[in-house]
């Protein structure tokens, strides 16, 4: 029995597609943690070929890890408030468009109306920032959202704050699956900043 045993976790996926396949892995924690996954695509996700990977592979891998399709669409999506279908929603990677959508109460994408129906229940959001401009123009859309009620954060920190100082990354390999733990139980992991990556 591991930690997330029982319990229901959607499990958003915004495109940031160099962190897609580290995304996947942290998945793949998720569900060895006991959680069912009910996997959602960003509409980027579903449609962007990139030197990363191909959509459709994306498809594959998380079916192959969650036994479900994606939920691509917000009718799809819509139904996690009136059904109160998860314990908690994950949004990994967590862009910083993203990020500014949720901020600013934009709901436009598979995954923006995942967090809200979430945000609905009273229950947990927790995000995994991946973006070259947290600390930049995107960094009051971050503060909106450390002081605001039902959002959690897997520890970040820059990962090349000389060459990218304005560069964000969750350590998802290391902190996603307490995060939401903590997340579950109302309370943010600590510490949250950490030091440069490497």
């Amino acid at each position: 029995m591991g930690i997330l045993a029982g319990r229901r976790i959607g499990f958003a996926m915004a495109a940031s597609h160099c962190n897609l396949a580290r995304a996947v892995k942290a998945m793949e924690q998720v569900v060895a943690e006991g959680a069912e996954v009910i996997p959602i695509f960003s509409h980027n996700v579903q449609t962007t070929e990139t030197r990363f990977g191909a959509p459709e592979d994306w498809l594959r891998e998380v079916e192959r890890i969650t036994g479900r399709r994606p939920l691509t669409t917000i009718p799809e999506v819509e139904p996690f408030g009136p059904r109160k279908e998860v314990d908690c929603t994950v949004v990994c990677p967590c862009t910083g468009n993203t990020l500014a959508k949720l901020a600013n109460a934009i709901n436009d994408t598979p995954v923006c109306m995942a967090v809200k129906a979430t945000l609905r229940n009273q229950r947990p959001v927790v995000l995994a920032i991946t973006s070259n401009d947290i600390l930049g123009i995107n960094a009051r859309n971050l503060g909106f959202l450390l002081a605001a009620k039902g959002f959690y954060f897997v520890p970040f920190g820059q990962d090349n704050p000389h060459a990218k100082p304005t560069s964000v990354d969750a350590r998802i390999e290391e902190f996603l699956v307490p995060t939401i733990a903590a997340a579950l139980e109302g309370r943010q992991l600590q510490p949250l900043l950490l030091g440069p990556a490497g």
